[in-house]
C-alpha cells in the first residue's frame, strides 16, 4: 500500500523530528507507529486502544459542542463528512463555512486535566491534526476548543467528584480555546513526511513478506 493516507490525528507521530541524522527523516517513535499500522493491514486487525478519557470524549461530545455553541454565540452542530486527498484522510468535529473557520472539540478527563490556557492546551500532535484538516476544508484557521464538562457517574470511579462535576463553574470558565493559522510551509512539511511514512511503511510490508514466505519455503522443504 504505497499510496496509504494517513488520519489527521495520527500525523502529529509523523512529524516528531528525528534526534539523529543516523535515524533518517522518521524519528524512531514514527517508525515505530508504521510499524503499528503495517501490522494491522497486514493481519486485518485493528489495535483499539480504550480509556475512560477516551470514552467520556465519544459519550460528551455533544455537551461539549453545544457548550461551544453557547459561550461563542455559535450554532454549530458535528460533522459528519470524511475527506481526504492525496495524502491525509480526516473527520473533523464542526466547520463554520461562513467564517471559514474549523472547530475540534476535546473533551478533558476532569478539572484536573483541563487547560486553564492557551499555553496549557498547546500540543505538537494537536497542532498537526488541525493543520491536516485546514488543508482538507482549504481553511484559513481552525481551533482546538478544550471543554470541561460533567463526567457521566459510572466512568469517575473513586476519583473525587469535584473533579468531575463542574455545572455549577461558569460555562466560560469551561471554555479553553487555542486558534491556528494556516501556514503552506508546514502544511509542505507534513505532506512531504507522508511521503517518507509511506516508503518506509512498503519496506515494513515487504520485510514481511520476505520472513514468511522464507517459513513456506522452510516448511515444504523434503
Amino acid at each position: 500500500m504505497s499510496d496509504i493516507k494517513f488520519r489527521c490525528s495520527s500525523i502529529g507521530r509523523l512529524m516528531v523530528e528525528p534526534k539523529t541524522q543516523k535515524e533518517g527523516p522518521l524519528s524512531v517513535g514514527a517508525k515505530t507507529y508504521i510499524r503499528e499500522l503495517a501490522a494491522q493491514e497486514i493481519l486485518g486487525i485493528d489495535f483499539v486502544v480504550t480509556s475512560k478519557a477516551m470514552e467520556k470524549g465519544l459519550i460528551c461530545e455533544e455537551d461539549a459542542i453545544q457548550l461551544v455553541n453557547r459561550v461563542r454565540g455559535l450554532a454549530l452542530s458535528k460533522n459528519a463528512e470524511r475527506r481526504s486527498n492525496d495524502f491525509i484522510t480526516g473527520e473533523c468535529d464542526m466547520f463554520d463555512a461562513a467564517r471559514n473557520r474549523g472547530h475540534d472539540i476535546k473533551c478533558a478527563w476532569s478539572a484536573a486535566t483541563f487547560p486553564i490556557s492557551e499555553v496549557d492546551g498547546v500540543d505538537k500532535f494537536y497542532e498537526f491534526q488541525m493543520r491536516g484538516y485546514m488543508a482538507l476544508w482549504n481553511a484559513a484557521e481552525w481551533e482546538v476548543n478544550f471543554c470541561l464538562v460533567d463526567t457521566p457517574e459510572n466512568l469517575i470511579g473513586y476519583e473525587p467528584l469535584a473533579m468531575h462535576v463542574v455545572g455549577h463553574i461558569p460555562e466560560h470558565m469551561r471554555l479553553t480555546t487555542w486558534t491556528l493559522t494556516r501556514d503552506m510551509d508546514k502544511e509542505a512539511a507534513m505532506f512531504e513526511k507522508v511521503k517518507h511514512a509511506r516508503a518506509y511503511f512498503a519496506e515494513v510490508v515487504a520485510e514481511f513478506n520476505r520472513t514468511h514466505d522464507l517459513h513456506i519455503l522452510e516448511s515444504e522443504a523434503p
